[in-house]
């Protein structure tokens, strides 16, 4: 089974957090495990928007995105080409992955 690490920076100034991440989970499953607050109001099923993040590296061991995830996307708070949700970024490849959470402080979608 491959292994990465999952680096998290945080807009909202806290530090900086590693955790690893194995083949088959997801980048909100890793961070809920870890004690990394992101919202996923619905569960982590891809349907809604709320556990939007940033993909600084790595995006090319994720899925692709789907039409889905992309219309749940466009309704996020400030998507950028490289926003994704983490519940559907997967970890399955052996690169590494930096993963931006904008300030958890709205209400989502």
């Amino acid at each position: 089974m491959k292994v990465v690490n999952i680096i998290y920076k945080f807009m909202d100034g806290k530090p900086d957090e590693t955790h690893l991440g194995a083949e088959g989970e997801s980048v909100l499953d890793v961070a809920l495990n870890n004690g990394i607050q992101l919202q996923h109001n619905c569960g982590g099923v891809c349907g809604c928007s709320t556990c939007h993040v940033y993909v600084e590296s790595g995006m090319d061991d994720l899925p692709e995105i789907t039409d889905k995830e992309e219309d749940y996307i466009d309704r996020a708070v400030n998507p950028r080409i490289n926003s994704r949700l983490a519940c559907q970024c997967v970890v399955q490849g052996g690169q590494d992955l930096v993963i931006t959470i904008p300030k958890q402080d709205f209400l989502g979608h």
